[in-house]
């Protein structure tokens, strides 16, 4: 099978399609025929080595949908043929929190879906939701349950919460953003980019801000929120993180799902004054992944930023580099 290949460190350039052989499913395990998968930060971050515990060479990609291929003995239920999603944390179960130990992931460390095949366990095929074009499907794994347990599960969202969702256009954060509107909150977004700004007005955001043009974005929140968000859902971590603790009004929800801007320094004053709650959360469990699917077999639909063949892999994998993006990066298998 032809498959998308990262063979040694130093960026998306790095990236080639290569044949290598066929997986055959195992005992409890699915062979799924991939037609669609899609790109997320942490593909980008592997080829540049930012990521803990590379192992080469691998196959990538976490997000993928297609037909059932190949049953694995001891597999009940599902049908060769069927339209599936893959759900790619491989190992969760149902615990509450993920644990490190015998847990693993789709294109790191075990061979992803940018392959014209892969093999997962059964448990992580899940019925494509009917509503969903192939794009669509492969668009919402990982960045989709990302933002459901960011949005619903760890931060509880209610149709009164004030959201603030920082660097909006990113895949996670625009299903935030999705998912926000969906629960009846009011948002307000920040981006660099007017252009992304833009398109989350389409979406339905109610306040958008440059954080670039403006020094005081922050300040331009506390305004547009009434006193401060009730919700923060942020990934940059940074001095944003920072400013997002100075702006949430007292009692708020902090829910933090990465870092991209590094490390900062913030004030207790900011978290213990206001009775703030500071929330770390990653990846999702089966139980947010069912809710996510959920919502999109009941009628939303991800954003598509762009569709790219399977030799465009570095092209398309450069676009989320320089962030260029807003939504999700679709790479066409079949």
């Amino acid at each position: 099978m032809k498959a998308v290949r990262l063979t040694e460190l130093g960026g998306p350039d790095k990236l080639h399609v290569e044949t290598v052989a066929d997986p055959q499913p195992g005992p409890g395990q699915v062979c799924i025929k991939i037609t669609r998968a899609a790109f997320n930060r942490r593909d980008v971050f592997i080829t540049q080595g930012l990521y803990p515990a590379i192992e080469l060479p691998r196959t990538l990609g976490s997000d993928g949908t297609g037909t059932v291929a190949a049953l694995g003995t001891d597999v009940r239920d599902i049908a060769v043929g069927s339209a599936v999603v893959i759900d790619p944390q491989i190992g969760w179960s149902d615990r509450t929190f993920h644990a490190s130990k015998g847990m693993s992931i789709l294109g790191m460390p075990l061979d992803g879906t940018f392959a014209e095949y892969v093999t997962v366990p059964a448990e992580n095929v899940y019925a494509r939701p009917l509503p969903l074009s192939d794009d669509e499907a492969a668009a919402i794994p990982l960045a989709g349950l990302t933002a459901y347990r960011a949005v619903f599960t760890r931060g509880h969202i209610v149709k009164d919460d004030i959201v603030l969702i920082t660097g909006v256009g990113g895949g996670v954060q625009t299903f935030v953003l999705l998912f926000a509107k969906h629960a009846g909150a009011r948002t307000v977004v920040t981006s660099s980019s007017d252009a992304k700004l833009e398109r989350a007005r389409q979406m339905g955001a109610d306040v958008t801000i440059n954080s670039k043009t403006s020094a005081a974005w922050h300040k331009e929140v506390r305004s547009a929120s009434d006193g401060g968000p009730t919700l923060v859902v942020d990934s940059s971590g940074g001095e944003t993180l920072a400013k997002c603790l100075e702006v949430a009004r007292p009692g708020a929800r902090v829910v933090i799902y990465g870092g991209t801007g590094g490390d900062t320094t913030i004030r207790p004053y900011s978290i213990f004054w206001k009775h703030l709650d500071v929330l770390g959360t990653s990846m999702g469990s089966p139980t947010d992944f069912r809710g996510m699917l959920a919502l999109f077999a009941a009628g939303l639909r991800p954003v598509i930023d762009r569709v790219y063949r399977m030799e465009q892999c570095a092209e398309a994998a450069q676009r989320l580099l320089i962030a260029e993006q807003f939504g999700k990066i679709v790479l066409a298998i079949a």
